[in-house]
């Protein structure tokens, strides 16, 4: 799901669970052993004796049969029953993705698909793949535009269909806003920099002056960088498919903009998704971190109890996306006509709005957003954030985005050699992105 500047040992399914609408429990989604293919399906009410067998092929927790899904399908289709096999990471799950589509054998029904391999998939496999776009019941004008157009192939077949997505607040301390002599209401925090990520530095500035030496504003430098690229519609390929990192504006922008951020100072100089990021947290070594939908679980779990309404988010500076899945159905298939209905089922705004409340995947249907579970959603441990509104909001904005096959390689080697040299070491902001320049390239070569 879902996070284009992160390895997936680290990301959306690598490491985190969203909480859920009313407040439930973060839950880790990954676990960092061995990667055996897992079956955890249930049979349907007809037991073993169901007509038809539907295999569903997933990576880590992905959701749909922990939010009860599968049970809720297969009571209303007795004649189904639905197994699910999981491997826990992405990076160990998709290789063999793409080995069984080469070879046509060896696939489930459906199959999950990570937004930083989507690109791939409808650029090189899409003929494998049905054309969800024509299943019943599915209509494009339930789902964001955005994360339509990410699924559908040059062709204009539509071969996958998206679950969850990602979209960006800003979560703030307000005991350290309060502290600070800024506002803690988080209406008045968002328009501290609304329309503007160079507003965002300002206030981070503004914070440093206020607050003294040593308190910093935001977690990492590369966190911001994630989320700036994330609200841009051009960012590591043009709309050719070509590699244009170096050349567009928006990444060199995104880069500058957050290497200030370390070397005015507002940085805690934290690597994301490491142990130390994690007592940051509970510990106020920041006021500020950009935060998807799916980090409220994951700041709950490492804030713990002492955090509950210290932590607030507001709205980002722009739209930004940092995550989110898709499901696909092969054409080699046994069942593909039934595992297309199966996933324009799972897909639909109805069972979107059930994945939010039980398992916090904010929904790609943008039709969902009017029901009750996603626009009355309330976060408590965020001092009562209207979480559904907020996201919405977030989700609704985001542009178009072009993705490359190797979005993940370019974002994490600016974010983990370029950006993390400058947040760390004291490089400065060229000397960093030219070391990711070269890593970059020498990874593309490969």
């Amino acid at each position: 799901m879902r996070a284009p500047a992160r390895n997936r040992t680290r990301t959306r399914r690598g490491l985190v669970a969203a909480v859920a609408a009313a407040g439930a429990a973060a839950l880790l989604l990954a676990g960092c052993a061995a990667d055996p293919a897992e079956k955890t399906g249930a049979a349907g009410p007809s037991g073993d004796k169901a007509r038809t067998t539907l295999t569903v092929g997933v990576f880590g927790a992905f959701g749909l049969q922990e939010a009860g899904l599968y049970d809720e399908y297969m009571a209303q289709n007795p004649g189904i029953r639905i197994e699910q096999t999981s491997i826990e990471r992405n990076e160990n799950y998709y290789p063999q993705l793409l080995t069984h589509l080469g070879t046509g054998s060896g696939l489930a029904d459906i199959q999950a698909v990570e937004v930083n391999n989507i690109a791939e998939i409808t650029a090189t496999q899409a003929d494998k793949l049905v054309d969800l776009g024509k299943a019943p019941g599915v209509d494009k004008a339930a789902y964001l535009p955005w994360k339509w157009a990410q699924g559908t192939a040059k062709g204009g077949a539509t071969v996958a269909l998206g679950t969850d997505i990602g979209p960006q607040g800003i979560c703030y301390r307000k005991d350290l806003f309060e502290a600070a002599g800024l506002p803690t209401d988080r209406a008045a925090v968002g328009a501290l920099w609304a329309g503007d990520w160079n507003k965002y530095l300002e206030a981070g500035r503004t914070y440093k002056a206020k607050a003294g030496e040593g308190k910093a504003f935001v977690d990492s430098a590369s966190g911001v960088m994630a989320a700036v690229t994330g609200s841009s519609a051009q960012r590591f390929y043009d709309e050719q498919g070509k590699v244009a990192y170096k050349t567009n504006p928006a990444v060199r922008g995104a880069f500058d903009l957050a290497a200030r951020f370390a070397t005015d100072g507002l940085s805690a100089k934290l690597q994301q998704f490491t142990p130390s990021w994690d007592q940051g947290f509970a510990n106020g070594a920041f006021a500020t971190v950009s935060c998807p939908a799916w980090m409220l679980g994951y700041i709950q779990d490492k804030a713990g109890p002492a955090g509950k309404d210290k932590w607030d988010v507001a709205q980002a500076p722009k739209p930004s996306n940092w995550g989110g899945s898709f499901l696909v159905v092969p054409k080699a298939g046994k069942n593909a006509e039934e595992a297309a209905k199966l996933a324009a089922w799972l897909t639909a705004p109805a069972q979107q709005a059930k994945l939010f409340e039980k398992r916090g995947s904010f929904p790609s249907a943008s039709a969902a957003y009017g029901l009750p579970a996603v626009s009355g959603a309330q976060h408590a441990y965020f001092g009562g954030a209207p979480i559904g509104e907020i996201f919405a909001r977030a989700a609704e904005g985001v542009p178009v985005t072009v993705i490359g096959p190797k979005d993940l390689v370019i974002a994490q080697n600016l974010a983990d050699i370029g950006m993390l040299q400058v947040d760390q070491k004291g490089r400065s902001p060229q000397e960093g992105w030219d070391a990711a320049v070269k890593a970059i390239d020498n990874a593309l070569d490969q």
